[in-house]
C-alpha cells in the first residue's frame, strides 16, 4: 500500500484557506487573491510537515476503524446483552491490537 503524502495543494489551501490561487506542474503557482498574502515556500514546506505528522499521528485510528464492529453489529447488540458483550470484547481487542502510539498490530 502506497503511503498518503501530504501534497503542496493541501498545504496552501490550510494556510490560506478559500483563498483563489492555481497551480501548475505542482510546482508553479500562480497567486489571484488580492486580498490575502501568498503563503512562502518555507511556510509550505512546513505546513506539509505540521499536516503529515498530524495525519501519520492518527494511523491508529484509520486502522481501528477497518475492524471495528459494522453498524449492523451495533445496531443488534442494542438490542441483545450477549451480542452487547460479544461487541464490546470486540472494540477493546482491536483498541489493543491498534494503539494509540501506532506500535500495533500487537497480537
Amino acid at each position: 500500500m502506497t503511503p498518503y503524502l501530504v501534497n503542496k495543494a493541501e498545504a496552501i489551501d490550510s494556510l490560506v484557506p478559500a483563498a483563489s490561487w492555481t497551480m501548475r506542474n505542482d510546482t508553479d503557482i500562480e497567486w489571484l487573491d488580492s486580498e490575502k498574502t501568498e503563503p512562502t515556500e518555507a511556510e509550505i514546506d512546513a505546513e506539509i510537515i505540521r499536516l503529515q505528522a498530524a495525519y501519520d499521528a492518527l494511523e491508529y485510528a484509520r486502522k481501528r476503524e477497518a475492524e471495528y464492529p459494522t453498524v449492523a453489529e451495533l445496531t443488534i447488540s442494542l438490542f441483545d446483552a450477549a451480542d452487547k458483550a460479544a461487541l464490546v470484547t470486540k472494540r477493546a481487542a482491536v483498541k489493543t491490537k491498534w494503539p494509540k502510539d501506532n506500535s500495533g498490530p500487537i497480537a
